[in-house]
């Protein structure tokens, strides 16, 4: 039967698994996965935690408060920091994200949008860091949120607003200094929106809607056929003020600004400045039928 609680999800995976295995062979990166999955449970315990399931070289593990979470974090990064210390042993490194909210749990598995806001925490998470979200911070002890600082914002699939992430800094004599208070969107602003036209379809992003999704598959907030589009094409977010057009796509994505300055972006992002054209998989000029027109208002 399904149960609702209100748990801290946690996720935490080994960087550059894949280096391991092309480096050092199956045989010594299997072994040091499974040292680093080992300890990651080992600390998970330690600290009333329940580890949910491991995927590959990341477990992810739910704990009843904050506190518990971050110091089940602070243990793994810890232990594997002073275990690459050891001779004969592979260096090697982790990252941690976390969020607390809100989850369904069926058998042995959790679901709901807290779990895809975690694991976003995570994808945002460098090596050797543990990433949190503002929330998370809002419910920690005030021992351990002076811990913490603010290091960015990040949208996350299923929520309209914006994320503020924040690094929990369990190793302070590593910290790069960094002013206790930054603004993240420029007060000045004039463009607040951003129009995106394909024939009969219109969509905006702005404050209330901060990214939209663009391909061919149904589920996209603007639907686009063609041979060469992408499932998931690409994603126009609005990024501190800016916005941002993320190619994700197999074939890339053109620009076409009206001035004719034209740019090229695949598995990477640029911003969208003024008005436009893009063109999923191929150059697209102003009037086609596969054109989508975008302008930045006020």
């Amino acid at each position: 039967m399904a149960k609702d609680l209100e748990v801290a999800i946690l996720f935490a995976d080994v960087v550059g698994s894949t280096q391991l295995y092309d480096e050092f062979g199956d045989s010594k990166a299997s072994e040091t996965v499974a040292l680093c999955l080992e300890v990651m449970k080992d600390a998970t315990h330690q600290f009333n935690g329940t580890v949910i399931k491991t995927i590959g070289d990341e477990i992810m593990a739910t704990f009843p408060t904050v506190d518990e979470a971050m110091k089940a974090a602070i243990t793994m990064q810890s232990r594997i920091s002073s275990d690459n210390k050891q001779e004969g042993r592979i260096p090697v490194s982790i990252r941690v994200g976390c969020h607390f909210g809100p989850v369904v749990q069926e058998q042995n598995d959790i679901f709901g949008a807290a779990v895809h806001t975690a694991n976003r925490m995570t994808s945002q998470a460098k090596s050797r860091q543990i990433v949190i979200s503002g929330d998370t911070v809002e419910r920690m002890s005030a021992e351990l949120s002076k811990q913490t600082r603010q290091i960015d914002v990040a949208t996350v699939r299923g929520r309209i607003d914006e994320v503020a992430l924040y690094e929990l800094l369990w190793n302070p004599e590593e910290a790069t200094s960094m002013l206790p208070t930054i603004e993240w969107e420029s007060r000045d602003r004039k463009v607040s929106r951003l129009q995106l036209s394909f024939r009969d379809q219109c969509i905006e992003v702005n404050d209330q809607r901060k990214s939209v999704n663009i391909g061919r598959a149904e589920d996209n907030d603007l639907v686009i056929k063609g041979n060469l589009i992408s499932r998931i094409h690409a994603k126009v977010e609005m990024r501190r003020g800016k916005f941002v057009l993320i190619d994700q796509s197999t074939n890339g994505t053109f620009l076409q600004s009206l001035r004719g300055d034209e740019t090229f972006v695949r598995r990477d992002s640029t911003e969208l400045i003024g008005e436009g054209t893009i063109g999923l998989g191929r150059a697209e000029p102003p009037g086609s039928s596969l054109s989508i027109y975008f302008k930045a208002l006020e």
